[in-house]
């Protein structure tokens, strides 16, 4: 071929090259285009996801409000919330079960119970002999079987005589010297109200949660007549002298603490000055926290959930403040508020579509109960799991990981949170930040409260003896809550009061392990001659040596009576 032949094939091949490498440079634009379209379309189908999942939540709480509970649960498949074929399936991990506590003996269970043995002897004729009809020796009583006997409560009249005296000696001068008996103080003036009434009606109020009018009727099963008011009357008399001093020492005791727990729940006055018996009242609850001394729990009426009332109850406290996020508490000064990990997790369990709830399982950091280690979302997971189970997953994890550490020291805990549950944390608050969640949803209200209050959930890695949720006062606040349920409301201000300091000194004998009953009744034994010396009351506190003799067993009232009981060791 001619040079110039060679030259325009030349030409032609460079002109080819120029073509390919153009149309190459095309290809990638258009792919890395499709890449770009690929990754829109991956983030809009997560956003239709977490569109759906809300929609889902919304669409069953409709249907729960205007068609009720049976309604959401139709056996047909087109309407049902729960997911088909073609839906996302949670994937739960199997659960285990840990080996069962042996159950107690009888023996174990009845250890405290005092024990009479009856001896039942032969009958004289049983005790002849059959063959040569002489009289039997006895031989041994054998163990024939042992049961449970209970006596009623018993009600008498005591009356109270008192012996006067007199010198004969000086009575023949004509100058009679008399000397009369010192009679126990009463409780309450030209009353028949005794110690142990008081406090059989406390407790039943109370601890059990036995109304007025339930009481009323249980008394006259028991030949006693003794009207409800009566006994509010007697309560809330004996709150105010005999209780208040007690729960004003504990007061002062609980604000020199480091770490204090706060809740508060609602509760019905009927007679408030200036507000309707329809108005809401509230009963506060304040007690210390895991700090290795001995707990005290205290309930605080107010006619309002202000924040100024939390303030003043709280005025002299400097420490961590555990509570929810309820911003009236931003009130009490010269605190470090922690907020609670358990109130967020409800809200993203409630965020949850109800179908797919019943494979969750919520930890409790108290459970004995074995359970499998909660894994955190990794990548691939999210077309599996919604939004709200991610963030509960995160919240789990923290709760899985508390429950190993609560039985270390506080030093040593405070390390090991920093250590473990700091990714935790940044990882659940990172992923927060990228949730796209429709407005007013529940998920959206949980991934607000989260990033909201990121600092205050945080606090509790300050301190190693604070706890990661304010369950705590949550578990007081449910045994006020039991007792509302049954009495529905208190006829006056001075009735939620008097209730309020009935309740705190309830308790905090509960929380110290006593004897609630004894505990009462003690109480009101001594606190006549004994309310204005602070030595005595210091005597009368739940951790004292002489309440923990007389008060960590059994009820024994027959010992210490008004006429009959030593002085207090002051």
């Amino acid at each position: 071929m001619d040079p110039e032949g060679l030259r325009e094939q030349s030409q032609l091949l460079q002109k080819m090259l120029e073509q390919q490498k153009s149309y190459i440079e095309m290809q990638e634009k258009r792919i890395a285009e499709k890449d770009a379209a690929i990754a829109d379309l991956k983030k809009l189908v997560e956003e239709l996801q977490s569109l759906k999942a809300n929609l889902l939540e919304t669409l069953a709480e409709l249907r729960r409000q205007f068609f009720g509970v049976a309604s959401e649960k139709t056996g047909d498949s087109k309407h049902s919330d729960e997911p088909g074929e073609d839906s996302p399936k949670t994937m739960v991990k199997a659960h285990s079960r840990g080996p069962r506590k042996p159950k107690a003996t009888h023996a174990e269970q009845y250890a405290a119970l005092p024990v009479r043995e009856i001896q039942i002897p032969l009958t004289l004729e049983e005790r002849r002999c059959p063959y040569c009809n002489g009289e039997m020796e006895t031989v041994s009583y054998v163990k024939v079987r042992e049961e449970l006997r209970i006596t009623p409560a018993k009600v008498e009249r005591i009356r109270y005589l008192q012996e006067t005296a007199v010198c004969p000696e000086c009575r023949k001068d004509g100058d009679g010297t008399f000397a009369k008996a010192s009679v126990p103080t009463a409780l309450m003036p030209h009353s028949p109200a005794s110690a142990s009434a008081v406090a059989y009606v406390m407790f039943q109020r109370v601890f059990l949660g036995l109304p007025y009018y339930r009481q009323e009727s249980a008394m006259a099963q028991l030949g006693l007549a003794l009207p409800r008011e009566t006994m509010a009357n007697w309560c809330i008399y004996c709150a105010k002298h005999y209780l208040l001093p007690l729960y004003e020492k504990l007061h002062s005791l609980l604000l020199k603490r480091d770490v204090l727990h706060a809740d508060e729940t609602t509760c019905k006055v009927l007679h408030e000055k200036g507000r309707t018996a329809e108005s809401t009242s509230y009963m506060w609850i304040f007690l210390t926290g895991s700090d290795g001394f001995a707990p005290i729990v205290l309930y605080d009426y107010q006619p309002s959930r202000k924040g100024t009332c939390a303030r003043d109850f709280l005025e002299g406290f400097h420490g961590l403040l555990q509570c929810d996020g309820y911003q009236g508490y931003n009130k009490v000064e010269d605190v470090i508020l922690v907020c609670c990990l358990a109130h967020c997790r409800r809200k993203f369990y409630e965020a949850v579509p109800a179908q797919r709830r019943k494979n969750i399982k919520l930890l409790d950091i108290l459970s004995e109960e074995a359970i499998p280690e909660p894994r955190l979302p990794e990548e691939g997971d999210l077309p599996i799991w919604i939004p709200a189970e991610v963030g509960l997953s995160y919240c789990n994890r923290l709760f899985y990981l508390e429950r190993g550490l609560k039985d270390l020291p506080a030093q040593e805990r405070a390390l090991k949170r920093r250590e473990l549950e700091v990714p935790v944390w940044e990882g659940f608050f990172q992923w927060a930040e990228t949730v796209n969640a429709a407005g007013g949803s529940k998920l959206a209200k949980a991934v607000k409260y989260a990033l909201n209050h990121r600092d205050t959930l945080n606090n509790y890695l300050l301190d190693g003896r604070c706890e990661i949720s304010n369950n705590a006062a949550e578990r007081k606040a449910k045994s006020y809550a039991i007792g509302r349920k049954a009495s529905l409301f208190h006829a006056s201000e001075a009735g939620a009061w008097a209730s309020a300091v009935i309740y705190s000194i309830v308790e905090t004998a509960k929380a110290n392990g006593l004897n609630v009953f004894q505990y009462l009744y003690l109480v009101l034994l001594y606190m006549p001659d004994y309310q204005n010396e602070p030595a005595g009351i210091e005597q009368l506190l739940p951790w004292s040596d002489f309440i923990q003799k007389h008060c960590s067993g059994l009820i024994d009232i027959e010992n210490i009576t008004a006429e009959a009981h030593e002085p207090l060791p002051v």
